[in-house]
């Protein structure tokens, strides 16, 4: 027996079909229906302005179209707009709520696109943004590392190669190191971001359109650097955009991850080094005592989840045809999730960063004698001895280094990037510039928008 089919705005689908095939899509969307309006406005923008007879929107009908844009954004900001599991997608879903208020223009809106093309765009705008919100948090937690380690840089601590005692280090350097180490991540978003910054809109269902269609102005009308040249080749991009982006996140979840290690390590009874704020510990269920790091155990997992996303994308792609394929539908909650996890974890670590309370006392007691061996050794070169030889004889005579000072030895590391080379200036330097790049971005992009919303007259 067939099953009454549900009626949709592309055909009567099989309710069991219509429910497998649009799965998260109706709340997944939510976080897309903003960027497929401002796409919509663009588009039916240059509509407007297309050299064509008879013309397919009057000024007038354009700026109704896009009141009624900024009404359903306004909606989906309020949480008041709905996507059905009929309408299937944001873009189905706008585009019914447009003819129910304007009739015939609302119809005309989808003329010259393909949601191959609608839902590229949208996806870019999303992801274009969440990368600058995550440069924003990035550099906020880097910001908080540097500060750290310049209120610290003088601090002895034992470095660590294998979890060792190696080389004489401090505070300063250890805080800096993972400072750097998101400043360096910084490239992978920045990259993310041009590779995100073109626009596929007018490409279609990945074949162009027999209209003279304007890709270049609504690429300029969105705040894109220009449009995605080869029409297919903008359908082909959906997933690899996702893979660029996730990519780039992962290298941050990375570094997280390794950051959240050292203060779980450290912040142990047998290190105590570090003192994590008790709001960021959870308590035992039976054992009074405890105070569990499980801020920083959520990071490195989630920092191996960050990590499986990309690979899930990848899969994904890796053995569809060109052109449009449905499989591309699951990556957009696989993004989604990578950014919802990443800024989650970056806001968190800042606030934890800045509540860590440093134990002076452990860390110099931490110094025993042959975490002063190479710097003894380089003492002897330094006199004339060859290194190798200088090497065996201190290896042999450790007990000789008892009584040095952790303070005067990192001292006397003055070469650039150790404990007396660090340059906190070109840190904050390096802070400010970016920082300054990302809200020029912000600018140049909400300017287009705003431009873009205007009425035509």
């Amino acid at each position: 027996m067939n099953a009454k089919k549900t009626k949709t705005v592309v055909g009567n689908i099989d309710p069991d079909v219509l429910q497998f095939t649009v799965g998260k899509d109706p709340i997944l969307d939510l976080k897309l229906v903003k960027w497929d309006c401002l796409g919509s406005a663009a588009h039916v923008t240059m509509l407007t302005k297309m050299k064509y007879s008879p013309r397919l929107f009057s000024k007038e009908d354009r700026n109704n179209v896009v009141v009624e844009l900024q009404e359903i954004m306004k909606r989906v900001a309020d949480n008041k707009f709905e996507i059905t599991e009929a309408d299937q997608d944001c873009h189905l879903a706008i585009e019914r709520t447009l003819t129910e208020k304007l009739g015939d223009v609302g119809r005309r809106v989808h003329t010259g696109r393909s949601r191959n093309d609608q839902v590229a765009t949208a996806i870019r705008l999303y992801i274009r943004d969440e990368l600058l919100g995550t440069m924003e948090e990035n550099i906020s937690l880097a910001k908080a590392l540097i500060a750290f380690g310049k209120k610290y840089k003088k601090l002895p601590m034992v470095g660590r190669t294998h979890l060792q005692p190696a080389m004489p280090s401090s505070v300063g350097v250890w805080a800096t190191c993972y400072g750097e180490g998101l400043l360096d991540d910084m490239h992978g978003l920045w990259s993310a971001f041009d590779f995100t910054n073109r626009n596929p809109l007018g490409s279609a269902a990945s074949y162009g359109v027999p209209l003279p269609t304007d890709r270049p102005l609504t690429a300029k009308l969105l705040g894109f650097a220009e449009p995605i040249h080869n029409v297919m080749y903008a359908g082909n991009s959906r997933g690899k955009t996702e893979d660029v982006a996730v990519t780039a996140l992962s290298n941050i979840m990375l570094t997280l991850s390794r950051l959240a290690e050292d203060l779980i390590i450290f912040s142990m009874p047998e290190f105590g080094y570090f003192k994590l704020p008790k709001e960021f510990c959870t308590g035992s269920s039976i054992m009074p005592q405890k105070y569990n790091p499980d801020v920083c155990e959520l990071i490195r997992g989630k920092a191996a989840r960050v990590m499986g996303l990309v690979t899930s994308i990848a899969a994904t792609v890796k053995a569809m045809a060109g052109g449009y394929n449905r499989d591309l539908q699951d990556t957009k909650e696989l993004v989604m999730e990578a950014f919802e996890t990443t800024r989650a974890a970056l806001r968190i670590m800042s606030r934890l960063v800045s509540g860590i309370t440093p134990d002076p006392d452990r860390l110099r007691a931490a110094f025993e004698p042959g975490v002063f061996a190479t710097d003894r050794a380089l003492e002897l070169v330094a006199s004339g001895m060859p290194f190798r030889d200088a090497y065996h004889q201190v290896r042999d005579n450790l007990e000789a280094l008892k009584g040095m000072d952790p303070d005067e030895v990192i001292a006397q590391k003055t070469h650039t990037g150790a404990t007396n080379g660090l340059d906190f200036d070109m840190y904050e330097q390096w802070v400010k510039e970016q920082g300054l790049a990302i809200t020029e971005e912000r600018k140049h992009i909400n300017k287009a928008f705003a431009d873009l919303l205007k009425p035509l007259k």
